[in-house]
């Protein structure tokens, strides 16, 4: 037995021993590798823009970390505009090609990227796109190009906005597993997915209107780019006129349809090469690498920009979670930093904890007392996101931002039903009257839901305070544009609760003619492990992320959604300032 024991360890032991060999070897070859990331970039080269894995506003890897990179399967957004902005300027880069684009990114991402495209454009330099299948937000994107390309058997999506959500009324009902819900009492649509099984007439007409302002803005650009009146964009979208490639090129949207063989002839012929010349292709992921050595703006005084993306939960927070720890630590750096003049705030998140986003907002108080905030909007600052943003100095959001959601709830699971229908009972022995609140295992008692309203209430009536103060409006102002109302940029521009439309760089240029300053550099807050640090971290266990990753495999990408949204709820603790629902907008 001994012998069957030591020899199971020593086989043990040799699998850990290789398996960190193995992560050592590839952690070498990588590190041997980065010390040669920066591309040499040759002569008449096209920067060829492929954006397949998932965007985030920021990554937050610090340049100087060694790891920084390893194993990472995200890209920037910053990182990408900023690429952009020094191709503008590279005279070896001589044109742009949007290849296959399947975007993972917001609306306002994507906006934000086609906007440095134009400028790229306004350069002189060309941007052709081709695709195999456009998405709608790839054709967002791709429409800004010169000429755009479409496979003879591909397809173009072309019909509108459209978003559904989902009702749980039925399911707690079936499963004895339930949420019980605590809204202040204008707030109609907060919840609605937990106590119906159809959306109310108020929060479609909501919806719709959001929809329809959303869509108005792309097909602004696209009108403007493609030479089609909105008028004609629109029937096309109502007939599907683009449902064939033949369609596609007939309504105007593409120039022509062809092989990629072919549409590479066309580039050739726009860089002047022969036909038998292969072409100096730069990959965007490459050339990240050789941008970040460029700087743009420089100067000693500096522009902070904190990221603030995810929901928001109280603690430390990282790169996907918002926390008042990590985004009022880099507040504080900011603010003490004598070289940081100003500070800008880009906020990209649905809401979450209100503990926590009155946590922030106080830590922004304090900063505006030594130096100008002003905060950047990116594809959604509602409810907690809106929160933070509230006292903001000045306010920019993008017209496709989706923006507002205030108010508040909360949500308490209860499986009495379920312990009812699986024979389990529970007592609750306790010293006080309320010493025993409430219980996972009996219904809400009317004391305990009195008593949490209230606490709501109150939390409501702070909300609508600091979106008062911050906005110069009366209370009952903010509450005429409150009860969890969500709004894109453009509406909320014209009912006050943004001060300018316009993207980060426009933000930062604000903050930048408020600290009076000509010349500056941008210093990017707050910095984050990377991902083979947090890798490392988990060694010994399957980390959380690896658990995602094999559940997303299995069941797949929706499904996975659905049940994220679900698990999403029923660990929401305390009052929450968040979008009463998911909004996926296809």
């Amino acid at each position: 037995m001994n012998f069957l024991r030591n020899l199971l360890a020593a086989i043990i032991g040799c699998l850990i021993a290789f398996g960190i060999m193995f992560v050592m070897f590839l952690v070498l070859a990588a590190l041997i590798g980065r010390g040669e990331d920066t591309v040499v970039v040759k002569n008449n080269s096209v920067l060829e823009i492929q954006l397949q894995t998932p965007i985030n506003d920021y990554v937050g890897m610090d340049e100087s970390n060694p790891f920084a990179g390893l194993f990472s399967v995200k890209q920037g957004l910053d990182e990408i505009l900023h690429a952009i902005r020094v191709a503008r300027e590279d005279n070896k880069i001589k044109g742009i090609s949007l290849n296959n684009n399947v975007l993972m990114a917001g609306l306002s991402q994507t906006k934000a990227i086609r906007d440095a495209l134009k400028d790229f454009e306004g350069s002189g330099k060309f941007i052709y796109a081709y695709g195999d299948f456009y998405t709608q937000k790839d054709y967002y994107l791709a429409s800004v190009a010169n000429e755009v390309f479409l496979n003879p058997v591909g397809a173009l999506d072309f019909k509108g906005l459209s978003t559904e959500v989902l009702f749980f009324k039925d399911l707690q009902e079936k499963t004895g597993i339930k949420m019980e819900v605590i809204r202040h009492g204008k707030y109609k649509s907060a919840v609605e997915p937990f106590l119906s099984n159809e959306m109310s007439d108020a929060n479609r007409t909501q919806i719709k209107e959001l929809l329809h302002a959303l869509w108005d803005s792309m097909l602004t650009n696209i009108s403007d780019s493609r030479n089609i009146s909105i008028e004609n964009l629109n029937h096309i979208a109502d007939t599907l006129g683009t449902r064939t490639p033949k369609y596609a090129a007939l309504s105007g949207l593409i120039d022509d349809v062809i092989f990629f063989d072919e549409y590479e002839s066309k580039i050739k012929e726009a860089l002047a090469i022969e036909d038998d010349v292969d072409i100096n292709y730069v990959a965007i992921s490459d050339y990240i690498n050789t941008a970040s050595k460029i700087k743009i703006n420089s100067g000693k005084d500096k522009i902070a920009v904190i990221y603030a993306q995810g929901e928001i939960w109280y603690g430390e927070g990282g790169s996907d979670v918002i926390g008042q720890g990590i985004i009022n630590g880099a507040l504080k750096k900011a603010r003490e930093d004598d070289d940081v003049k100003a500070i800008v705030l880009r906020v990209n998140s649905p809401g979450g904890s209100a503990l926590a986003s009155d946590i922030i907002w106080r830590e922004i108080e304090i900063t505006k007392e030594s130096k100008p905030v002003v905060v950047s909007m990116g594809d959604v600052a509602a409810s907690g996101g809106y929160y933070i943003a509230a006292g903001a100095d000045k306010i920019f959001a993008e017209p496709t931002t989706i923006t507002g959601s205030i108010g508040v709830f909360g949500t308490i699971p209860n499986i009495s039903e379920l312990a009812k229908n699986m024979g389990v009972n529970a007592e609750q022995v306790g010293t006080n009257r309320n010493s025993v609140e409430y219980s996972l295992f009996e219904p809400m008692n009317d004391n305990f839901r009195k008593n949490v309203l209230e606490g709501i209430e109150a939390t409501y009536e702070t909300f609508l305070d600091r979106v008062a103060q911050g906005r110069g409006i009366s209370m009952a102002q903010a509450d005429s544009l409150a009860q969890g109302r969500v709004w894109s940029g453009v509406d909320a521009l014209r009912l006050g609760l943004v001060d300018e439309l316009g993207g980060l760089d426009e933000a930062i240029a604000e903050a930048a003619k408020m600290a009076k300053l000509d010349n500056y550099g941008v210093k990017k807050l707050p910095k984050y492990k990377s991902d083979f640090e947090k890798f490392m971290e988990d060694m010994g266990g399957a980390s959380a992320k690896s658990k995602e990753i094999f559940i997303q495999q299995e069941i797949g990408l929706e499904a996975y959604a659905i049940l994220k949204e679900i698990k999403s709820a029923m660990e929401n603790k305390g009052v929450q300032a968040r979008m009463p629902f998911t909004l996926n907008i296809k």
